[in-house]
């Protein structure tokens, strides 16, 4: 009997570890994006930029496989970019996608017209090398000028 529930204890416990990889590995969705901005731009008001922005650039739940949150000014200046770093503090207005759409004007325009909301726009995903559609949820935080968004590949 001992030795049968031990069995069924390993098989429970390694179940919940590979469900836990499945979940960790699973393609981000929308509403994840969605949910992840909303955190953030409650962390920014919460804790300061600077707070916020060590979370953001840390391996967790802000950053992880295709997610991570950018945070620009209302100027279209990033002050977070974790991909690259070093592009903190460059001005990104003009940045188009490859079918001409200025995104970060786009993003900038939903941020102040709204709020909050979605922005469509291609751009090229590093794990397969390809332009393709992305949506990117964005709000802008409390009583600031900044803006935090985070997209998935659709």
């Amino acid at each position: 009997m001992r030795t049968v529930l031990r069995f069924l204890m390993i098989g429970l416990f390694a179940t919940g570890l590979a469900g836990a990889a499945v979940a960790q590995t699973a393609k981000p969705t929308q509403d994840d994006a969605k949910a992840i901005t909303l955190k953030a731009a409650d962390l920014i008001a919460a804790k300061g930029l600077e707070q916020a922005a060590v979370v953001f650039n840390a391996d967790g739940e802000y950053k992880f496989g295709e997610i991570y949150v950018n945070v620009i000014d209302f100027t279209g200046t990033w002050k977070v970019y974790p991909p690259r770093p070093a592009g903190v503090g460059q001005t990104v207005i003009n940045v188009k996608d490859p079918d001409g759409r200025f995104i970060v004007q786009d993003v900038l325009a939903v941020a102040k017209d709204k709020g909050e909301g979605w922005v469509e726009y291609r751009w090229l995903n590093p794990a397969t090398n390809k332009i393709e559609p992305k949506v990117t949820y964005v709000k802008r935080v409390p009583n600031q000028e900044l803006v935090a968004y985070v997209g998935v590949y659709k």
